[in-house]
């Protein structure tokens, strides 16, 4: 229960932190911290969870990280579905507590809510196949930092930096696109509450990071790194890939 209840708040604060720093900062007059603000303030939820709930549960505060680990045989699968489940509901609840906080503000309007989309709610106008490359190859990438700095090769203690300086990377590159998810529970967090249709377009922001995750595992099991001992994250045990 420790681990999932580490799980649920390190995700609360990924929603509540980066898709606020959106929500309530990013288009202030005058003051709005702009697409490179939200990035950093990806990066420093997941890299501040890290050290923070890392050493209870794995830090993974995605359902995509928790599957890519899994296939990498760094993760049991039997934990999968309780993980997803802890990382769905601390999403859900972030995102609750911004809207809260959101909708005191009298001119509010929900629209999007940082939420993740294509085609008319793509903030570019980037259409279903771009958005679906974009969210597949950066989830991919992002299982391979992860995985690779977290290897026996690897200094652990720089670990959530190199995973929070990635993923705030990854919203550089792709905000304009999709908004940029890499996290199914982090899509629907906001989803549920957006007022722009984002419910109907969520299905690729499940699918296309978590089949990106799977590659991005494989890529670094039998590719980048055959046979490596690893540390297992998120588990009990060490196991050999």
């Amino acid at each position: 229960m420790r681990k999932l209840a580490a799980e649920a708040f390190g995700t609360f604060w990924l929603v509540f932190g980066g898709c606020g720093s959106a929500v309530l900062a990013a288009t202030f007059p005058d003051l709005g911290i702009a697409f490179a603000g939200v990035a950093l303030a990806f990066g420093l939820t997941v890299l501040t969870m890290a050290y923070t709930v890392g050493g209870i549960s794995g830090g993974h505060f995605n359902p995509a990280v928790s599957l890519g680990l899994a296939v990498s045989g760094r993760f049991p699968a039997r934990d999968l579905l309780p993980y997803w489940g802890a990382q769905v509901l601390g999403g859900l609840l972030g995102a609750a507590i911004l809207y809260a906080i959101a909708s005191g503000r009298a001119d509010f309007t929900a629209g999007g809510f940082a939420s993740n989309g294509y085609g008319a709610n793509s903030p570019g106008g980037y259409g279903l196949g771009s958005a679906f490359l974009i969210e597949f190859v950066l989830t991919a990438a992002f299982l391979v930092i992860i995985l690779g700095s977290t290897s026996t090769a690897a200094s652990a203690s720089f670990a959530p930096i190199a995973i929070g300086l990635g993923l705030t990377l990854i919203h550089l590159v792709s905000i304009p696109v999709t908004n940029t998810s890499v996290n199914p529970a982090r899509s629907l967090a906001v989803a549920v509450l957006a007022q722009n249709g984002a419910l109907g377009q969520l299905w690729l922001f499940w699918v296309a990071p978590l089949l990106g995750g799977v590659v991005g595992a494989l890529i670094w099991r039998y590719v980048l790194s055959p046979g490596e001992t690893i540390r297992n994250v998120g588990s009990d045990d060490t196991r050999a890939p």
